[in-house]
């Protein structure tokens, strides 16, 4: 099999494609010939040295896949050879072949590409616990008819993606930032409101968009003092659900600190958030492993959504796993609206 190694942290140069013995599933696992990988803001950062859930380098990285079923170890019965499947890897998804237990792997439903399957899991999955598990996102209809505000950084990226479809099927009032060449993209998703993220004005513009009130809940994957313009435009009882730093990519581990040190610590202490009356919540998918009973749920209603047209992933480019340097350069540059997936 071949797979995408980071060899040590460093620019996408340090990527490189390997060959190694294609494994063989044991007990209550299965393999998995890889179609598609998706990938992730979080392997950008494992790449350059800055995430610290990332395996020790060298090291493979990738948290999904979408493939066929190429075997079935000692007592797996809800899954057979040749089914068409898409999964939560973890680690070690940038790559032809992968053996996962059988409960990471979900069958993917009839007539969905390999790479819309690598582009549900980690997107849709963060952008439900956001919203929904976590964010506290009820439909209209429970209400009275009131939509929840939603504003959502990175409006055009996987997972803005993936909140714009579920903002829709919950009824929200959806408020997007995102470059302006992007907003063409980011208003067909289905966003009210499409806002210039570079705009210093931005937080004044939701106030206005809100006459004065804010939003009840923040998407803020960026960090470092954005998360206090984020908390700026809050409602009262609003809540901010961050997931993820990417202010600190591109400059190295001084860059993290640099970041780390504008994160506005002060306010996010219970005793100014009881002030407040406003909530600060966390998401890290990776790190919910020991739920996987409630996360398969997750994905299984996600599941139900795709099936009935209502979450519709976009991808915007496939490379092959053996151009793996360009697309990380691709995504780093931020050029990619939607997701970026491998196929091997």
């Amino acid at each position: 099999m071949n797979q995408v190694w980071i060899t040590k942290a460093g620019p996408p140069e340090v990527l490189d494609v390997r060959e190694a013995p294609t494994p063989t599933p044991g007990p209550g696992e299965v393999l998995v010939h890889v179609e598609a990988s998706g990938i992730n803001f979080a392997d950008i950062l494992a790449r350059q040295g800055l995430y610290p859930d990332a395996p020790p380098l060298p090291a493979v990285v990738g948290y999904e896949v979408a493939g066929t079923i190429e075997a079935v170890g000692e007592g797996v019965t809800k899954i057979s050879e040749g089914d068409a499947v898409l999964a939560l890897t973890r680690f070690g998804g940038y790559t032809s072949h992968i053996v996962l237990r059988a409960e990471q792997v979900f069958a993917r439903p009839d007539g969905m590409p390999a790479a819309t399957g690598a582009a549900i899991p980690v997107n849709y999955l963060t952008a439900f616990q956001a919203m929904i598990v976590m964010g506290g996102v009820r439909h209209a209809q429970e209400l009275a008819g009131q939509r929840m505000r939603v504003l959502v950084h990175g409006a055009s990226g996987g997972v803005g993606t993936a909140a714009s479809d579920l903002g829709q099927v919950y009824g929200v009032e959806l408020f997007g930032t995102a470059s302006p060449g992007k907003h063409d993209y980011v208003r067909e998703r289905g966003y009210d409101h499409a806002i210039n993220y570079r705009n210093d004005g931005w937080v004044a513009e939701v106030r206005d968009l809100t006459d004065g009130r804010g939003v009840d809940l923040v998407l803020d994957p960026i960090g470092g003092d954005h998360w206090s313009k984020s908390l700026d435009v809050l409602a009262p009882t609003g809540r901010l659900v961050v997931f993820g730093f990417s202010a600190a990519t591109g400059g190295g581990k001084l860059g993290m600190l640099k970041a780390a040190s504008k994160v506005p610590w002060l306010r996010f202490s219970p005793i100014s958030l009881m002030n407040a009356n406003h909530g600060v919540l966390g998401v890290n998918l990776g790190h919910l492993w020991g739920m996987q009973d409630e996360v398969s749920g997750w994905m299984r209603k996600l599941l139900r959504y795709y099936e009935k047209g209502q979450i519709r992933p976009h991808v915007d480019r496939v490379f092959p796993l053996h151009d793996t340097v360009a697309a990380h350069r691709y995504i780093e540059e931020r050029q990619n609206i939607g997701k970026v997936v491998l196929a091997p």
